[in-house]
């Protein structure tokens, strides 16, 4: 019998929904990894209850408000206990072989650099990370020999298909899309949109700001420029198609016309599980598919008129420089305004499209460029709302 591996994992964002996720695939495995270090926002309780269960190194709480609390129900583990940005940042250099990096927004950008700069293997989760400053983060990725692989279900679908295979050969990448609760919708429809009808959405359990860029299609724009910097065969290789269904995430079409596809379950635990066992497989509780019980799968194209933010963001990953990294500011001041009885759901893309028609600064070229883009970007877009 084989001798099991032990492997060392930290998790940057454990109690979010890839976290979450993480956790339930690895206390399924045990024997097989040792949890170096767990991060969070601010919910002390479920990370001081996560740390006991799986005799984590060290915690670290973003909100330092929070590292009393997380102190106090530590105590007597011998789990060390930190809080605040430059603790996270400690947290993600511990150099655990794997790193999970799924901390929303920009706050995680610092963290998952820290991780990149150990040298082994990052589980991307974070969005901002390649939309925002994805020349500055391949950058160090190539600087330090890290592995980068993608825990987004699209993303990570097309790391499958292209396993063993060459990327001069792809002739296209197609990232499919649900096109969210409004796919159907009139534009006069859509007008009158709320954020609870937009929080709907039809197949993922996602959190509100996640499932408005769903709505909108500004999820699959930001994806398409996550895919540009993860595979680096031309902008013009990269599609979109919607799918209902989220059967199929993405597809991958090759010179001999050949294309290969991955299908799975609305699961984020599929995608992840690729990502722990790499290059294996392992185990998931997922259900199988059921291809007679689907029926059919179904796809159409876009419609940029009703939903522009696709074409957004091409043309944002097009300009590049700065231009991806104030699309990405501009959007989520727009959806916050939207969740909050602002703007109309139309007005989302309209005034992302304002923000990017403004003199738009040098590109970045560090990781500190990056969070100034985004700091000045956001002023202009809440400028906008204030004129609206």
């Amino acid at each position: 019998m084989a001798e099991t591996v032990t492997r060392t994992i930290s998790i940057l964002g454990a109690t979010g929904s890839i976290g979450s996720s993480t956790l339930d695939l690895i206390r399924r495995n045990r024997d097989e990894w040792r949890v170096v270090a767990l991060t969070a926002n601010g919910n002390a309780g479920e990370l001081a209850r996560l740390a006991r269960e799986f005799g984590a190194e060290c915690v670290v709480v973003a909100d330092e408000t929070c590292l009393p609390e997380l102190r106090e129900l530590l105590s007597g583990s011998g789990i060390e206990a930190a809080g605040g940005a430059q603790a996270l940042c400690e947290a993600a250099s511990r150099g655990a072989e794997v790193t999970v990096a799924a901390i929303v927004g920009c706050a995680g950008l610092a963290p998952t650099m820290a991780a990149i700069e150990q040298g082994r293997v990052v589980a991307l989760a974070n969005k901002e990370a390649l939309v925002s400053a994805g020349d500055v983060m391949t950058a160090a990725v190539a600087r330090h020999g890290a592995t980068l692989l993608p825990v987004d279900s699209e993303h990570n679908a097309i790391f499958q298909c292209l396993a063993g295979n060459d990327p001069a050969q792809v002739r296209a990448i197609t990232l499919t899309a649900s096109g969210g609760p409004f796919r159907e919708w009139t534009w006069e429809r859509l007008e009158q949109a709320t954020p609870a009808e937009a929080v709907r959405h039809p197949n993922w359990d996602m959190g509100a700001k996640i499932s408005v860029d769903s709505a909108t299609m500004m999820n699959k724009g930001l994806e398409l420029i996550e895919a540009f910097h993860l595979f680096p065969v031309g902008l013009d290789k990269l599609r979109i198609v919607i799918h209902p269904q989220s059967v199929v995430h993405s597809l991958v079409e090759f010179h001999d016309r050949s294309t290969l596809a991955q299908l799975g379950p609305s699961d984020m635990r599929v995608p992840i599980a690729s990502i722990l066992a790499w290059p294996g497989r392992m185990e998931t509780p997922c259900e199988p598919l059921d291809l007679a019980a689907l029926g059919s799968l179904t796809f159409h194209a876009p419609d940029e008129l009703r939903f522009p933010a696709t074409r957004l963001a091409r043309e944002a990953a097009g300009a590049g420089g700065a231009a991806p990294a104030v699309l990405n500011a501009a959007n989520e001041v727009a959806v916050a305004a939207f969740l909050a009885g602002q703007i109309a759901f139309t007005h989302i893309a309209a005034n992302v499209e304002r923000v990017l028609a403004a003199d738009l600064p040098a590109a970045p070229a560090t990781l500190d460029d990056v969070l100034v883009i985004d700091r000045d970007a956001r002023a202009v877009a809440r400028e906008i709302l204030e004129l609206a």
